[in-house]
């Protein structure tokens, strides 16, 4: 099997070079073709155009930085879709919009070239020592035919659904990293103006049950994901330290958005007698917002 590989950047290259070291045949392109010096050096082969490594390859990856380079890659003229071969697969590990995804999907299929959105999670340090979750959308058939170069990249591959679903995935994961990080930040911020050392406070974060995730494998699981809001935690005692908080901020002059909006939406959930229920019954006003819910089958 022959893989071809596009966009050979700072993750693009370990990723491509632990394909190399599975055993595949590799073919690589990149807009800047010095990227790719250490991959040839270690037996690639050079591809002259985008279109030519897709005529070349069984399944064609890219790995680029966003929509306005994927787009052009794919459908724009001299592009993979181009070159590609009916019965070759394309395997997206952009960062990239769901709907763009979906967008070529359709295009690629016309042509009867499967295609897979499959981003990662783990950073350069992860794609370097194979370290990567790869999230796969697309058909789950072509998905274990692909399994094979995907477990080359990465050391754990969930399959996310139909296309799209990779990259719903990883964008919505991202988002709630960065959101929890200024989430923490207000916190740290307002801990220290108040009198804790930086060491002090993080440390608590990292043994306390935001940092061991006891929310997300323990407690949500047996109260929000079941629909079960028998108090763990009293939504009256939630509401209470929020405001305990947003005292604190204010007498130290700290501001604190996202933690204000929380509060507000405790005292929606307040406001509907909840404060006896399980404080992640809060989280049940959002899904009557979004018209789903959450929920884990047993």
């Amino acid at each position: 099997m022959r893989v071809g590989f596009i966009g050979t950047g700072n993750i693009g290259t370990p990723m491509a070079t632990n394909i190399l070291k599975a055993g595949f045949d590799l073919v690589v392109h990149d807009i800047h073709k010095e990227k790719t010096d250490s991959l040839t050096a270690e037996g690639a082969q050079w591809a002259d155009s985008v279109k030519d490594l897709a005529a070349e390859c069984d399944i064609i990856c890219t790995c680029l930085p966003g929509p306005a380079e994927m787009e052009p890659v794919t459908l724009g003229p001299g592009g993979i879709l181009e070159g590609a071969r009916e019965g070759s697969v394309y395997i997206d590990h952009t960062t990239n919009a769901p709907l763009l995804a979906r967008k070529v999907h359709a295009a690629f299929a016309e042509k009867g070239v499967a295609m897979l959105d499959a981003p990662v999670s783990g950073g350069v340090e992860g794609a370097t020592i194979r370290d990567l979750l790869l999230m796969a959308g697309g058909d789950e058939a072509v998905f274990e035919r692909c399994r094979p170069v995907l477990e080359a990249m990465g050391e754990r591959v969930k399959y996310t659904g139909g296309i799209g679903t990779g990259c719903i995935c990883k964008l919505m994961h991202n988002t709630a990293v960065f959101t929890a990080d200024m989430a923490m930040n207000e916190c740290w911020t307002l801990a220290i103006k108040s009198g804790v050392s930086p060491e002090t406070i993080i440390d608590v974060f990292r043994q306390g049950a935001i940092g061991r995730m006891s929310n997300l494998w323990f407690r949500l699981p047996d109260t929000y994901f079941r629909g079960d809001f028998n108090a763990r935690f009293a939504l009256r005692t939630a509401n209470k330290d929020l405001h305990l908080g947003e005292d604190l901020a204010e007498a130290f002059e700290v501001p604190m958005p996202l933690a204000q909006v929380c509060r507000e939406i405790y005292e929606q959930a307040m406001e509907r007698g909840w404060e006896e229920k399980d404080s992640s019954i809060v989280l049940t006003l959002q899904e009557e917002r979004s018209g789903v819910q959450v929920r884990l089958l047993d």
